[in-house]
């Protein structure tokens, strides 16, 4: 007799959340590729005690379209019934009546305490339902245990140990779209803004809103402000007004507290900021509420919960009776497992600490990022006030910043942070425009050089600008002949470089590092931010950009994908873009569900177009009318040398005999973004500041002892997030070891493990991976027929 299959359910709770319906997708597809049959429970707990038809059993076309979707198509109901053990009792009837013994939930803290105590009680309530006589034991013989995994959906990222909860970056996103469009109004009547944002005990979205849009002033529960916090206020707000800001920005969160644990309103603020003995500001008051709540995911999102989503199904299948309750997390980019009640009672100590006035313990209980977070925007809005940060006149550097490389997303937003924090410490900040190009050709023109002194007032306004304001090129410094660019470091008396780009920049800080021995003005420290929407450079698995360009993708693909699903029978092939890397494929596959993604890592044969338009036949063959059946195929600008998306679309059209459709797209340079990211912004400042930092450890006139510069491997470095850590990696090591200078990419690349995941949640079988190229003595042997095996 077949041994019956296991069944996994999974619901979302609590308040709904950007990317839940991604969940319930990765969730249910991967439960049926890993042989179980997935349930969806509706309606949260109340769908898990009413039972019946609010329990059901799914197929892999009723989660189609799911990924686009915003809020929660499986519903989410509060529960009175489930905090009752009668309600828990019923509960757990209904889940081994239809052979249900491991649950997914997606929720808050609150709905995870509860999945964790009703799976304590699990045994003793099987217990009370044989001695009431509702089941007998041969019924509940097999569902011994309850396994349950939780994913944390919440806008408030108030979950204590991941960096990111589902739905807060899209909630972050929404929140910078419309301080955005305040800014525009704020600046033409020269006003001033209080915004309110959610966030009860979690300032999490009052803080990065604050970071991303360079904000006046923010308030977060976590970190209340000092008793004398309306003179602060007022004096920060005067001093941007005297700088020529024409318009104020305040963010405040709803949980907003003085150290007395005494509300602040939005109301409070705008008093004091219209109050004609003081700012007398015209201000205004914007409360955004909900529609924080509402749209579709960000593309970050949709990967996170599709990750997380896959991760739960193997956690599931991966515990035994022993195993505590976990929380599927994210540390940095490592998608990690935690104990679940652990996490949870780390949450409520938070609002404990604040309830207590405990506000450094509160601050200590957030994860690394949002302290770091914290101290960089304190640091760059409080510039020139606070005296205390200011460095000794013979501890202070002149920095050149400079761009390389194509624009992405994030580049100004981190010159911005990084200039902010040279004016607080004291540091003279200098712009090389237009890269090693303008630095070598132009820097000594009249009236305007390339080498210039930045203007604050027109920096400031640079957070939420796309491109590169003080210009970029592709460049190198060989190209532009090495031995200029270190008379011009000499000349200008740098005693650091900050560089910001992608590979170009990478390749840059390589050629300046290996010519130290030749030019003495090169020994000085140098810091690589990658920022490149290919997310290319070694030392980093992410770089400033590449989060622009998949939010600009995911969102020209579900535009596309509506277009496919809505004439039915229509593929689209797509052409991305990121060289010969093929993250932005993969990633914006995940975001998409894409039906197929093709590579340069991977390349591309007629054998697997074979296998692809076969598996496209039985699909279409298959689909009666009831789904939405648009498909995408995501490939990679540079898969390959032949196979380009409109010949691609060509042979799935004319294998299709006139079966379906086929269309090919290319969105071209649109992904490079307009806007950046609330996540591109963020991260600029907080690396851009990190990067700062690192070079000020040197200090100034490094040149005169050039041996210590040309030993010290950290002195050519780049920034980079390499699994769940910030890290400095050498320039020297990068270049042997972990670059692929061919390819212009990583020799290793830990995302392209997310290839798998985009096949099995796209549905496509097996396939024939195509032959390697042969190179240099082999090839020619080949061609003559003098190799006894191909």
């Amino acid at each position: 007799m077949a041994t019956p299959k296991k069944k996994i359910a999974v619901m979302t709770s609590g308040g709904d959340s950007p990317g839940m319906n991604p969940v319930v997708r990765a969730v249910v597809r991967m439960a049926i590729h890993v042989d179980c049959d997935p349930y969806c429970i509706y309606e949260g707990y109340e769908g898990l005690v009413q039972g019946g038809n609010f329990i059901k059993k799914m197929q892999w076309n009723d989660v189609r379209g799911y990924l686009s979707e915003g809020g929660t198509l499986i519903g989410t109901a509060r529960c009175m019934a489930f905090y009752e053990r009668p309600g828990r009792l019923t509960a757990a009837k209904n889940l081994i009546l239809n052979g249900i013994d491991a649950l997914i939930i997606c929720g808050g803290d609150g709905s995870l305490t509860g999945a964790d105590r009703f799976r304590s009680e699990w045994p003793s309530l099987l217990e009370e339902l044989v001695s009431t006589g509702q089941l007998n034991s041969k019924q509940v013989e097999p569902y011994q245990y309850l396994n349950i995994v939780g994913l944390v959906g919440s806008i408030d990222n108030d979950l204590s140990g991941t960096d990111a909860t589902i739905g807060a970056y899209s909630a972050l996103a929404r929140i910078c779209e419309m301080v955005d469009y305040i800014e525009a109004t704020a600046s033409s009547h020269s006003r001033a803004f209080v915004i309110e944002v959610m966030g009860r005990h979690c300032g999490w979205l009052a803080l990065m809103a604050g970071v991303a849009t360079g904000a006046d002033f923010i308030f977060i529960p976590e970190k209340p402000r000092e008793d004398n916090w309306k003179e602060e206020m007022n004096q920060v707000i005067r001093k941007h007004r005297d700088w020529g800001k024409r318009k104020t920005i305040v963010i405040i969160a709803e949980g907003a507290l003085d150290r007395h644990g005494t509300k602040i309103t939005p109301e409070m603020v705008k008093d004091l900021l219209a109050d004609k003995s003081g700012l007398a500001l015209d201000t205004r008051i914007t409360t955004l509420g909900h529609v924080q709540r509402g749209g579709t995911a960000v593309a970050y999102d949709r990967m996170l919960a599709t990750l997380q989503g896959v991760e739960a199904v193997k956690a599931v299948l991966e515990a035994t009776p022993e195993t505590e309750t976990c929380v599927i997390a994210i540390t940095e980019n490592k998608i990690v497992r935690k104990p679940l009640m652990k996490a949870v009672q780390e949450t409520k100590q938070v609002a404990t600490a604040i309830e207590a006035q405990d506000f450094d313990r509160a601050m200590s209980l957030r994860d690394t990022e949002f302290s770091d977070q914290y101290k960089s925007y304190m640091m760059t809005t409080t510039m020139g006030l606070d005296q205390d940060i200011h460095l000794e006149d013979n501890k202070r550097m002149k920095i050149g910043f400079i761009n390389v490389g194509a624009p992405a997303g994030g580049m100004n937003a981190a010159i911005r942070a990084g200039v902010a924090y040279c004016r607080s410490r004291g540091h003279e900040p200098i712009a090389i425009h237009n890269g090693f190009a303008g630095f070598a050709r132009h820097h000594g023109d009249k009236p305007l050089g390339a080498v210039r002194h930045f203007d604050w007032l027109e920096v400031d306004g640079w957070a939420s600008k796309g491109g590169s304001e003080i210009g970029t090129n592709r460049e190198l410094p060989e190209e532009s002949g090495i031995e200029l660019i270190a008379r011009l470091i000499e000349k200008y008396e740098f005693d650091a470089l900050f560089l910001i780009g992608g590979f170009e920049a990478f390749h840059s800080v390589s050629q300046l590092r290996k010519a130290r021995a030749r030019f003495p003005s090169l020994c000085i420290p140098m810091a690589l931010l990658p920022a490149t929407i290919s997310n290319n450079v070694p030392g980093t698995e992410y770089s400033l950009g590449s989060d622009t360009c998949l939010n600009e993708l995911v969102s020209y693909c579900d535009k596309i994908k509506q277009s496919a699903s809505a004439t039915r029978r229509r593929v689209f092939v797509i052409e991305t873009q990121g060289g010969r890397c093929g993250y932005v494929a993969i990633l914006g596959g995940l975001g998409v569900g894409a039906s197929a993604v093709y590579i340069p890592e991977e390349g591309i044969s007629l054998e697997m177009l074979n296998a692809d338009v076969k598996h496209l036949k039985e699909v279409f063959k298959k689909d009666k009318g009831q789904s939405r059946a648009g498909r995408l195929i995501l490939v990679n600008e540079k898969a390959s040398k032949v196979f380009s998306a409109k010949l691609i679309a060509d042979i799935i059209r004319e294998e299709a005999h006139d079966r379906f459709e086929s269309r090919d797209s290319i969105p071209g340079h649109v992904q490079q973004g307009g806007v950046p990211s609330a996540m591109d912004r963020c991260r600029a400042v907080r690396l851009a500041i990190k990067c700062i930092q690192h070079l000020e450890k040197y200090g100034p006139k490094p040149q005169k002892n050039p041996e210590k510069i040309s030993k010290d491997p950290l002195s050519a470095s780049v920034i980079g997030i390499q699994g769940a850590d910030v890290v400095f990696a050498p320039m020297e090591t990068l270049e042997e070891k972990e670059t692929d200078w061919k390819n212009r990419r990583p020799t290793v690349a830990n995302w392209l493990e997310n290839k798998e995941v985009v096949d099995i949640l796209g549905g496509r079988p097996e396939y024939p991976l195509p032959q390697k190229s042969l190179v240099g003595l082999i090839a020619k042997d080949a061609k003559r027929g003098l190799l006894k095996d191909d």
